[in-house]
This record gives C-alpha cells, structure tokens and sequence, in this order.
C-alpha cells in the first residue's frame, strides 16, 4: 500500500507530508483547493510525463516521494530484482523535476529511468476517474482482468509453454526447409566442390608445414649447390691433388742428394695434401647430411599452390578448407536426407500446433464460462448505481488462426445503457459518470484479482445522487476490505464510510498561496462533512445529518 506521500516545491504545494493508512481513505476540500495537484504529484512519482509547469513558481525544482509498503511477494519487488535495484524494506520512488524542464529519477534511492518507474508504478498503483482509460481502453487489459477473476493463470501458462513449443516447431521447420532448398539450387556446385576438396583432402595447418618445409629444401638446394662446387674444385679434372702427389714424388726422390734443403718444402707439401684429402672426405660427408631431393620440393610445391588456388576459388583462407569441406558434406546430406527430416520436422510442426490449439480451445472455454460469472457478478452491482437498465458484457472473439502467446480470444467490455440500444465497447458507448460506475463495479467484481495493492479513484461520484453517493460509497468500502483505496470525492456518504479522512485546503495571501492536508478527526470531520451536505453556510441540520451519517457507518459523531 501507499504508506507516504511527500510533496516539495509542485504548482501550489510548497512542503507536504501525508502518511496514509490501509482501508478507505477520502480526501475532500473545496473545488480548486488542490485535489487534482495531489493527484498528479502521485502520478509524477509513478512515472507520468514530468513538465516544467509543475515547479512551484520561484524554485528551481520540485519533488514527489511516494513510499510503498508490500508485501516480498509482490511482483513490484521481481521488477526491482530484475534491474539489480535492492528490495530489502519499503519501495520508494522519487521523482526531481526541474523548472527547465530536465527530470530524475530515483527508485530505492538508486538512479533509474522513467520507464521503469513507470513499471513498476502500474504494478503498485492505479488511478480512476470519469476521463481516465488505461485500464479500459487496451483490450489485452480486459483478457488479462477476465483471466485474474477466472483463476486462469495455469491454463495460460500452458498456452504459452505450448505456443513456445509450436513457434520453435515452426522456426525449425522453416529453417531446413530454407536450407534443403538452397542446397538444393547448389546441389551440383557443392558435390563438385565436395569432391574436389575430399581428393585434396585439405588439412588444418598444412600451410605454414608446407611453406616452412618448401623453404628449408629451398635454403638446402642452394648449400648443396655449394657443397658440390667445393667438392668439383678438390676432385674433379682440375683438382690439384694429381699434380702436388707428383711433385712431392719428385721432391722427395732429390732430397737425399740435397740433404736438409728440401726437408721443409716436401713437409709442407705433405701436410697439404693430408690437408686435401681432409677436405675431400668433410666435402663427401657434407654431401651425405644435406641430400637434396628435387622431387620432394617440387611435389611440396605443387600441394602448396594447389591449396592455395583452392582457398582462392573459395574465398577462404587454406586452414579453413577443411571446415568449409565438413560443412559442404552436412549440406550436401542434409540434401540427400532432407526429404527425410522435412517429413519429421513437419511431423513435429503440426503435433505441437495440435497441442496448441488444445490448450487454447481449453483456455477459450474457461475464459467463455468465467465471461459469463463476471458479466453476473458486475450486473448485481449496477442497480444500486442507478444502472438497472443497464447491461454489462464481456464480449469474446475468438479465432482459431489467429494463435497467439495469450490464446485465440480477444477480450472486450461491452455495455449497454438502456433496454433496446445496440452494445458496445464501454469507453464508446457509456457517458463518463456511467463509466466510473460500471468501473466501480468492475473492480468489485474482481476484488483483490489482478489488481494493484492501491486503487485511487478520482471524483466517481460526481453528478450522482444521494443514494447513489451512499452505495459507492459501500463498493468503496467493501474493495478497502481486499485493497487500500483512496478516494478524491464530493459526497458526504462517500467520506462517511472512510477509515481515515484528509482535509485538503488552501491558504495564503494575495502574494502566495499553498496548498495542505491535513488528517481529521471526530468534531472537525463532522464538520467538514456537513459543509459537504450543507455548501457555504454550514447549518445546525447539515451538523446533524453529518453527525447521523457517521454513527450510521460506525464512526462516531
């Protein structure tokens, strides 16, 4: 329920505090003294449009506060949950709005947007009056009230499991069919490339062992092109190792007629062809380590550009040819088995769409039979609102082809004023006092049933008479049983029946003007709702009356 109300700087409301109590609460107070401007405060901390025009003249901002005591249960607090907002103690909304036109946001003190105050005040609150629409305008409203007073949440709930079901049914279907069809189109293009790909039999990573590997036979047929001109040089024709053997041989066959003079010269020739013949044999061993294989290179090569002119006609890089060849197979056996699965997938399409239509047929039903208790329920209570000719319907259109997440009905409220007139929807055929009424007896029809824990109404009794004021006035009272109702009104029956009763008033000088509220008590309600019975000049009678119609509804006098 709405536990406070605090008001700063708003049209005529300089400072305000209200605390309110569950039940029946009424606020009453001469025309003009600002009844609507509490009204709209309220709405403001629920997230209706902010204006400039609503800071008090001469500040730069105003400010509503509005705290609300519910229940953990309540859905409210789910919505606060689901944006991270803490819901430990009481829902509090706070709304800044500046004189340029700029406004803030403020919910349990975190900052938040105006869409999700405005969420979650529908979930706490809501506001009726002669002009207001939300709750009777939007035909999903209706189903969803027909549904709170039916008790159908479970069956809904199957509906939308089922329709769930079926639109995923239908998404899987469409998706394959989708997909055999192109595969289809392509059928000879992806056996082709299917082929093509499994004889080249692409694997991840081949590139860069096929790159490296090209490039260390490349850098080894160039040494080995060294290696066997250092070997051409020491061996081949013109190897000098034949003609320093000969020399030596001549040398040596001289040294003993020349002893000590040619000693040096025939060591060192000696010791070069050791040398040679070293070179000789780390040349041969060289040869061995670095065997070069032309046809290894060129076979490296031609795999290398094959993959690559591959990747190129496919617009993929090398490492993904062989997903892109998995992924051409599946297509090509979803191709091949598509028939197959299609006749499955519509197989399963139309079981689930079976179901469906069974869930929703059995909601329809219910909805058909609740229809017809709540369309009893709301026309007991339209005779004591002077609206005994009148008649209440509760209009269903169904169409089976139309499957939504909610079922195949449409939900509407339909009356009729008087006998013999053509029904229709109740915000075109019914006058605004008719329609605070048959509101009024809609909400007590449904009780505390997809209802906000405060209900708010706004001036329903305007234009009615005194037995009419006196049987709102009890609707009033028995929906405060269930629901904290407050009530703007000018009918002393109505604020008789009250709990608690607010005085609204307006004072100040020619200067400034303010607007306040305050609580009454005993001799000054009575007196207040004299002056309701009485206008201007309140007499002895209107005190008696006042003091009647309160020991009547068990308040005292």
């Amino acid at each position: 329920m709405l536990a406070r109300l605090s008001i700063r700087d708003i049209v005529l409301i300089e400072r305000l505090d209200v605390d309110f109590a569950a039940g029946l609460s009424v606020l009453t107070g001469e025309t003009g003294a600002g009844k609507s401007i509490l009204l709209d405060s309220l709405s403001l901390a629920l997230g209706a449009r902010g204006d400039a025009s609503l800071v008090r003249h001469g500040a730069a901002q105003g400010q509503v506060t509005a705290v609300f005591d519910v229940s953990r249960a309540h859905p409210a607090r789910q919505i606060l949950r689901d944006n991270a907002i803490e819901d430990d103690g009481d829902i509090i909304l706070r709304r800044v709005q500046t004189a340029d036109g700029r406004t803030r946001v403020f919910v349990n003190d975190q900052p938040a947007s105006v869409g999700l105050m405005r969420d979650i005040g529908h979930a706490l609150v809501e506001i009726h009056g002669q002009h207001d629409e939300r709750a009777l305008v939007d035909a999903d409203a209706h189903r969803d009230l027909l549904d709170a007073f039916g008790l159908h949440s479970e069956q809904v709930s199957a509906v939308r499991e089922a329709f769930q079901r079926w639109r995923g049914a239908e998404q899987a279907l469409a998706r394959h069919r989708a997909k055999v069809e192109a595969a289809a189109r392509e059928a000879d293009f992806l056996r082709a490339s299917v082929d093509e790909l499994s004889g080249l039999d692409p694997q991840p990573g081949e590139e860069s062992e096929l790159a490296e590997r090209r490039a260390a036979m490349m850098r080894a047929e160039k040494t080995a092109g060294d290696i066997q001109d250092a070997g051409e040089v020491l061996s081949g024709a013109n190897s000098p190792t034949p003609q320093l053997s000969s020399l030596l041989r001549r040398l040596q066959r001289k040294a003993d007629q020349n002893p000590g003079l040619l000693d040096a010269i025939v060591a060192a020739l000696d010791q070069a062809l050791v040398s040679l013949d070293a070179a000789q044999s780390a040349v041969d061993e060289a040869m061995r380590a670095a065997e070069f294989d032309p046809q290894a290179l060129e076979r490296a090569e031609e795999r290398l550009f094959a993959l690559r002119a591959v990747a190129r006609k496919h617009n993929v890089a090398v490492d993904d040819l062989a997903k892109l060849r998995d992924a051409m197979f599946a297509d090509l056996a979803d191709l091949d088995a598509g028939e197959e699965k299609l006749r499955a997938l519509e197989k399963e399409n139309t079981a689930s769409r079976e179901l469906y239509d069974k869930e929703a047929i059995r909601l329809s039903d219910e909805r058909r039979s609740s229809a017809e208790a709540l369309a009893r329920a709301v026309m007991a209570e339209l005779p004591a609102l002077k609206l005994e000719r009148a008649e209440f319907i509760v209009e269903i259109d169904s169409e089976a082809e139309n499957r939504t997440e909610t079922g195949i009905d449409r939900v509407e409220f339909w009356v009729r004023t008087n006998p013999g007139t053509r029904p229709g929807p109740m915000m075109k055929v019914a006058s605004g006092g008719e329609l605070s009424r048959f509101l009024l007896a809609l909400k007590v029809a449904l009780a505390d049933r997809g209802s906000a824990p405060t209900l708010v109404f706004d001036e329903i009794d305007t234009a009615v008479g005194g037995a009419v004021a006196d049987a709102i006035g009890q609707r009033l009272a028995r929906l405060a049983e269930r629901v904290q109702v407050l009530s703007v009104t000018h009918a002393p029956q109505v604020a008789a029946r009250a709990g608690s009763h607010y005085l609204i008033t307006k004072a100040g000088n020619a200067n400034r003007v303010s607007t306040a509220v305050s609580s009454l008590e005993d001799g000054a309600r009575k007196e207040e709702i004299a002056r309701m019975l009485a206008g201007a000049t309140v007499t002895d009678e209107a005190r008696a009356a006042a003091g009647r119609l309160l020991r009547e509804n068990g308040a005292g006098a």
